[in-house]
């Protein structure tokens, strides 16, 4: 008897709320589908209007979470569940969730502080909690940098609003500093003569030829010569590279 009973309340819930979950699964697969060509057609338009990239991420993907809300929200409604209970469920997970991801919520502000004071952009090379990289993407709770040795690096937006962010970009140039050791048998303007020619030969690695040549340092057995060059920052490290290996010529010549 209470199996014809169940049976019979199976029946009575197919056919009454059935066609309103079906209908409010293929609202969700279609709303999905349409979210994300609106999605493709939004990011063409931000495109033609040679928007920040920055700005062009972080909108898509706002817009997107807003447009997934909603549909939820749609698909419940068809459904034919109690809003009333959805909203007392929703706040009482509020609460909780709240409590739980106060941090996500500090990132995403954290992110939107970030697009407006734009301390630093998509392409920037940046230095912050001991990383240093290109900015890949800055997305809704997290930025996503790329080092030098292709490590991908992602930190939250929070730490970088919260903490010291050394931006190389900003500025275009970069000064490469650099310091070679010589006995004081070594006459420093018979040096100084050399490390100029020696770097004039390679100045098309230099932005420009004011080279800052001096003693650094005054040791027991020798002294310190500093060199400091401006160099472009986006080839920062093949520049060091090349410069010390010309200043090796030079150690040996002077030696």
């Amino acid at each position: 008897m209470e199996v014809d009973k169940l049976y019979a309340r199976f029946v009575d819930w197919v056919v009454h709320q059935a066609p309103r979950v079906l209908l409010g699964v293929l609202v969700l697969l279609l709303g999905l589908w349409l979210i994300k060509q609106l999605a493709r057609w939004i990011k063409r338009k931000i495109d033609q209007k040679d928007w920040d990239p920055t700005l062009e991420v972080f909108l898509s993907n706002l817009i997107v979470l807003a447009l997934r809300i909603l549909l939820i929200l749609l698909v419940i409604q068809i459904m034919g569940l109690q809003m009333t209970l959805f909203a007392a469920l929703v706040g009482a997970f509020g609460v909780a969730a709240g409590l739980a991801l106060s941090g996500t919520l500090q990132n995403f502000a954290s992110g939107v502080l970030i697009l407006m004071l734009k301390p630093f952009r998509v392409g920037d090379q940046i230095f912050t909690q001991g990383q240093e990289g290109e900015v890949r993407s800055i997305q809704l709770f997290f930025t996503v940098i790329l080092t030098r040795d292709y490590r991908t690096v992602v930190v939250p937006n929070s730490k970088l609003s919260n903490e010291v962010i050394v931006n190389m970009s900003q500025a275009g140039k970069r000064r490469l500093d650099l310091e070679m050791k010589v006995k004081y048998d070594v006459d420093f303007e018979y040096a100084k003569r050399v490390l100029t020619d020696t770097l004039t030969e390679s100045k098309d690695l230099f932005i420009n030829t004011d080279y800052l040549i001096g003693i650094g340092l005054l040791e027991p057995d020798g002294y310190r010569i500093s060199i400091s060059v401006w160099v472009d920052e986006e080839g920062y490290p093949d520049t060091r590279l090349i410069v010390q290996e010309k200043l090796l010529n030079v150690v040996k010549l002077l030696s």
